[in-house]
């Protein structure tokens, strides 16, 4: 059927695809980001409950570095900033995708019924 449809609609079709493998991307980073910010997020509340001389550490690498509580918890609301604003760029990004998704399905849409000599509605 392909090669039944104008090179413009064979095109309009590719980057349908094109757009779609971007939005399963972003998707997957989405929520790898999310998971992320849920471990830290809990990671802080459990710092936050140990007293103030207790023993911490936290990887660096392949290896484990002790530091102080209050170190830690400034080391994991850093790591809570970068991921949040990692968050909202993504969550920009797959605005931006899906809307140019829905324009391109409008657009094969349209091509595709008028191409069966009728206007989709």
């Amino acid at each position: 059927m392909s090669s039944e449809l104008p090179p413009q609609v064979q095109n309009q079709l590719a980057q349908l695809q094109q757009v779609q493998q971007q939005a399963q991307t972003l998707a997957t980073q989405k929520n790898q980001i999310e998971n992320t910010l849920k471990e830290t997020e809990n990671a802080l509340e459990e710092l936050e409950q140990l007293s103030g001389d207790a023993v911490v550490y936290r990887t660096v690498g392949d290896m484990q570095i002790r530091t102080t509580k209050d170190d830690a918890i400034v080391k994991l609301k850093e790591r809570n900033e970068t991921l949040s604003l990692r968050l909202q760029s993504i969550s920009r990004q797959e605005e931006r995708v899906s809307k140019r998704f829905n324009q391109l399905q409008e657009q094969v849409k349209q091509a595709m019924g008028t191409q069966g000599g009728y206007q989709a509605q």
